[in-house]
Formats: C-alpha cells, sequence, structure tokens
C-alpha cells in the first residue's frame, strides 16, 4: 500500500494558517490543506499566543494614547 507522505510541520506555517484565521481570509483549498497536515495542538498553542501578543498589543495602544 502506498502512504500519502505528510508534509512537515513548521512553525511558519502554523503561524501564517492561524494569522489568517485571525484575520478571516482563507482559501477553501489552503484551508483542507492545513487541516490534512497541521497538529492541533500546535495549533491551539500558536493561537493562544497570538491572543496573548494581541491583547498584550491592544493594552500598550490604550496606556500610549491615555498617556499622551
Amino acid at each position: 500500500m502506498a502512504q500519502n507522505p505528510r508534509k512537515k510541520i513548521s512553525l511558519w506555517r502554523t503561524t501564517k494558517a492561524v494569522a489568517w484565521s485571525f484575520v478571516g481570509l482563507r482559501a477553501r483549498g489552503d484551508y483542507e490543506e492545513d487541516i490534512k497536515n497541521l497538529s492541533p495542538i500546535h495549533i491551539i498553542v500558536v493561537g493562544l499566543v497570538g491572543v496573548f501578543v494581541f491583547v498584550a498589543t491592544l493594552v500598550l495602544l490604550v496606556n500610549w494614547m491615555v498617556a499622551t
């Protein structure tokens, strides 16, 4: 039996998939390929880091705007 070799999971590929998901722009073909090739654990970890960075950026931006 010939198995379909999985592509190497990379941090950059996972980060791009999560970033596009945050924006809400993702082609169906890319989404389906991500489902096949990316690890759910990696997506969750990168997503949580992305949310933390987003919230921290908003807090810093608001503090900067209030201080001026």
